[in-house]
């Protein structure tokens, strides 16, 4: 038992009951201790996609590399926090940590979700890994997130460069009105104008029950030469069919943004109105790579329908950097963990990437891809790469 543990974790327990916290005292993980990984998700709700890509990847993981690790048997408890509620979020991380006696968390599809649960893995000393909500400073608010899946910054510098180089100087922006959107907002307002851009009007729209209709008419109305779109994952297809009924590409404005509004997860759904967007992304199922090329069949053989996104390789990447912590410290408490972490380097179905041991966030490529069909179906084709961007977007 290590004693260091012991006053933090007693404030987790606050308001868990007595019951609870006579089985809450961690201790130092032994080789036949089975290694836990509490995923948290939403499952169902308006953000299920997130949650259903992680978990196949995640079990995919498993699947190709064994469920078990440097001698320790590997559990998957998997909790649906619906994607809305962060004190949800936090509860069911407390109840992991207390009853479960998870060794990592994980998951967290939306950015409010995951500063809900960072005091519970600051206070219970215990990994979260970040595989989804992609606002910069999450790693700020706990020393023990490791994030797995992206920024928005990243994702957005890209393409306001090239906005900027290709004869777009007028743009609407369009954002979902929380974090990511603000941060991405930011990132392309702020990159696209000190190229020479100009920025029409900057909107935001509601997190929950959005109406598009109102926002793209006026984007319409601006006659602007291209549409700025960041929606969160799942909100793409509503986005695309309002664009394409309201006329906006007749008009020549083009539709530009990070890669979430063409989510692959979707894309066949939105079919040809997506044909044309411009996008920048760490991950496309269409990347042409041999680590990707085997992913994709794998995903696709395992889930039937299913084409991966670009939260799957979160997922998938997350197990990677868990599985290969606890190599390095199979027996290591949740410091050790995180240590063990930082400066990682791998090859991702993504391409290569890398933990920043400064900030534990992650540094990768991201491709400027365009919507293409290709027999007969929609795919985000790359066509120029941006390799090691940092966090906060620098190329």
């Amino acid at each position: 038992m290590n004693p260091s543990f012991l006053p933090s974790r007693r404030k987790v327990l606050q308001g868990l009951g007595a019951a609870a916290a006579a089985t809450a005292f961690p201790r130092y993980a032994y080789a036949a201790d089975p290694l836990k990984i509490g995923l948290i998700l939403p499952m169902t709700g308006p953000f299920a996609s997130t949650g259903r890509q992680i978990t196949a990847a995640c079990k995919l993981y498993l699947q190709t590399h064994g469920d078990s690790v440097a001698g320790r048997k590997v559990e998957l408890i998997i909790k649906d926090d619906t994607g809305l509620a962060p004190e949800t979020t936090k509860r069911i991380a407390q109840e992991m940590v207390v009853q479960d006696r998870i060794t990592v968390l994980a998951g967290f599809g939306l950015t409010p979700l995951a500063f809900a649960a960072a005091p519970v893995a600051t206070e219970a000393k215990v990994p979260m890994i970040v595989m989804a909500a992609g606002t910069e400073v999450i790693p700020q608010r706990s020393p023990f997130i490791v994030r797995t899946g992206f920024t928005l910054p990243q994702n957005t510098a890209p393409v306001a460069l090239w906005a900027a180089q290709n004869n777009i100087k007028r743009v609407f922006s369009l954002v979902t009105d929380y974090a990511p959107g603000h941060d991405s907002e930011k990132t392309f307002v702020n990159r696209f104008k000190a190229a020479g851009g100009t920025i029409i009007e900057a909107v935001r729209t509601p997190l929950r029950n959005p109406d598009y209709a109102p926002f793209l008419q006026r984007a319409k109305d601006s006659k602007a030469d291209a549409l700025f779109v960041f929606v969160p994952s799942g909100e793409g297809l509503a986005v695309m069919k309002q664009f394409e009924e309201r006329g906006l590409k007749q008009t020549g404005m083009k539709m530009i943004g990070p890669g979430d509004v063409v989510d692959d997860d979707i894309l066949v759904s939105i079919g040809a109105p997506a044909v044309g967007v411009i996008t920048s992304m760490h991950y496309s199922a269409a990347h042409d790579s041999p680590e990707n090329k085997a992913y994709v069949a794998a995903m696709t053989k395992a889930n039937p329908g299913m084409r991966p996104n670009f939260h799957s390789v979160g997922g998938w990447d997350g197990m990677h950097l868990i599985y290969e912590a606890v190599k390095k410290q199979p027996n290591g408490n949740g410091q050790q963990l995180v240590e063990a972490m930082k400066g990682m380097k791998w090859t991702s179905p993504r391409g290569p990437m890398m933990i920043d041991p400064a900030t534990r966030d992650v540094i990768q490529n991201v491709y400027l891809r365009e919507t293409r069909m290709v027999n007969g179906e929609p795919w985000n084709i790359e066509f120029a790469k941006f390799e090691n961007v940092k966090p906060s977007g620098d190329l």
